[in-house]
């Protein structure tokens, strides 16, 4: 073999070890990081050291792509976080996801194992373990980064991103170990029957509330594991406060931030272990109810127990959206049952009293109008409300204070305080206090009024059993929650004339279509809201039968009697 040649030194600049071309894995613990030991040399080409500028412009070598990988990888096996940092392109990104490695992502014992630089990227295997409390499990994968130049001296380094953690980070995303989401429950119903989607479609959103209210304390865990979740975590995703009250739309965006903020899975530490909650739903009536919304688009019903507040049944037709329970819509002319209960109460009506039904009556520079335009002169108070007259009602917002229709509704039917303890998250309606033609569209059922199927389910269960009983669905001995209880009931001269109204509505009204063959003892009120951006209109009815008590709405449809009704009346029938 001829001599080998000997390369001569340059002043200034020393001995360096030859340049192997390989990045060689040691496994090695420490600060999370490790097992990574990159030999190299780094050395620019022959030739006098260059400029920034001339280093900007120079296209990168392998031996480039070697030494910025070296410098990178070597400080991150150290647990040198802020000289990692310093070797990417970004540092103080960099630093909180390298710090996020060990602190939040729990990873440590990693060992790396990478191949020879191609072009400007490197690819490397990752081996190491994750931990969380008592838990841990391998984790392995493959990553990968790219070398640039940085843009202030043109030295190589590591362009960053999240991705050069783990594959499977994107931007604006951080690695965390620990519960992801809550326990699961075995939801059963009143019977002992465990309830599904499978079996009931629609009560995906109960389940959800269920785990999140049950979860731990009926004896379930949430799984753990090891997750890429959004790197601000959302801070309310509730929708419209504790219950839910934002529009649908809206709330089923936020629901989608939540599910996003809990992250993706990457690797499962654990599996959730459910418990187990019973339920009030009755199976045979859940059943009915399912079928009745799924044949009807865009609807929504409530069953309960008007003498102890149970919920028998709850359904929706969009199974993502929960509006039977959180729904928060205008209810209509059913909101005439609260606004009739306090006419009755200071005696601006009777209902044998005459109390006209105008074409038209005018509030607060606002002219109301009643459907179709129709007037009933000489029409005593029952006519007027089981023909659902608006105007009926609007001529007597001169009479009231701002606040006499929220007391009311607050007072006597437990409407929104916002302190229903059901067991499930619910909106409990709204009756702000408005003033002038606000206040006066409250009375029917307009203006600020907000109301669910849930919420209306439960006026008319408050007319059947004489006193307000709030709505559950999960018995309040589970957890022994309190249940929220009226400030007041009302009068017996109040009481009876309301049942009246409801069962003239039932036999000879806007509801007796619906409610034909249900009586004698029931009561019913149909509702046609107005909303502004629809062409029909959300059709709204409620009504009780006996010791049973349900409403239900169909959004953009038309009348209540006809596109509501019949919903309530099936399960009415059913109930017995």
């Amino acid at each position: 073999m001829g001599k080998r040649r000997r390369v001569p030194e340059r002043r200034g600049l020393g001995r360096r070890p030859a340049l192997t071309g390989l990045l060689v894995a040691a496994a090695v613990a420490g600060l999370g990081a490790g097992g990574y030991v990159v030999f190299g040399d780094g050395a620019s080409a022959a030739g006098s050291p260059r400029s920034p500028e001339e280093l900007r412009e120079a296209p990168l070598t392998a031996a480039d792509v070697t030494a910025a990988a070296d410098a990178f990888l070597t400080a991150w096996r150290k647990g040198d976080v802020a000289a990692a940092a310093a070797a990417t392109s970004d540092p103080q990104a960099a630093r909180v996801h390298l710090a996020g490695w060990t602190e939040e992502a729990g990873i440590t014992d990693a060992a790396f194992t990478a191949g020879r630089p191609k072009g400007n990227a490197l690819a490397f295997a990752v081996r190491a373990t994750v931990t969380h409390e008592k838990l841990s499990e391998p984790l392995a994968y493959d990553s990968g980064l790219t070398v640039v130049r940085r843009a202030a001296d043109g030295e190589p380094v590591v362009r960053w991103r999240p991705s050069v953690l783990h594959p499977e980070l994107k931007d604006g995303e951080r690695l965390v170990t620990g519960e992801a989401g809550s326990a699961p429950v075995t939801a059963l119903d009143r019977d002992g029957g465990k309830l599904t989607t499978a079996g009931y479609p629609s009560i995906g959103p109960i389940l959800k509330s269920l785990g999140e209210k049950y979860g731990e304390k009926s004896g379930g865990t949430p799984a753990v594991a090891l997750r890429a979740v959004p790197a601000d975590s959302l801070q309310d995703t509730e929708g419209g406060g504790k219950n839910g009250d934002a529009p649908p739309k809206e709330r089923k965006k936020k629901e989608t931030d939540r599910e996003e903020a809990e992250g993706r899975e990457l690797l499962l530490l654990a599996e959730a272990t459910p418990g187990e909650v019973t339920t009030t739903l009755h199976p045979g009536l859940q059943k009915l109810a399912e079928r009745e919304v799924a044949a009807k688009p865009r609807s929504s019903v409530v069953l309960m127990r008007a003498s102890t507040g149970e919920i028998l049944a709850a359904a929706n037709s969009d199974p993502d959206v929960d509006t039977a329970l959180r729904g928060s819509l205008a209810p209509g002319s059913t909101m005439k049952v609260v606004s009739s209960a306090m006419l009755l109460d200071k005696g601006l009506a009777a209902n044998d009293r005459e109390h006209p039904c105008p074409k038209y009556s005018s509030y607060g520079g606002w002219k109301f109008q009643n459907d179709d335009k129709f007037q009933m002169k000489d029409a005593s108070f029952k006519a007027s409300f089981a023909r659902s007259c608006n105007t009926a009602f609007i001529s007597q917002a001169e009479k009231l204070s701002d606040d006499d229709l929220t007391e009311e509704a607050q007072q006597v039917f437990g409407l929104g305080l916002d302190n229903w303890s059901v067991g499930v998250s619910t909106f409990d309606g709204a009756v702000p206090v408005q003033s002038d033609a606000p206040m006066a569209a409250s009375l029917i059922g307009q203006g600020g009024v907000r109301m669910n199927p849930l919420n209306m389910a439960s006026v008319s269960a408050t007319v059947a059993a004489g006193s307000f009983h709030q709505p559950y669905l999960v018995p309040p001995a589970v957890d022994g929650r309190v249940l929220a209880e009226a400030s007041r009931g009302m009068s017996s001269s109040t009481l009876g004339q309301l049942r009246e109204l409801m069962r003239y509505t039932a036999e000879a009204g806007t509801a007796a279509g619906a409610m034909a063959g249900l009586g004698p003892s029931y009561g019913a009120k149909t509702g046609t809201a107005e909303v502004q951006g629809q062409d029909k209109p959300n059709a709204w009815f409620t009504a009780y039968r006996g010791d049973f008590a349900a409403s239900a709405v169909v959004r953009e449809s038309g009348h209540g009697g006809e596109h509501a009704g019949p919903l309530v009346a099936a399960l009415l029938r059913a109930a017995g």
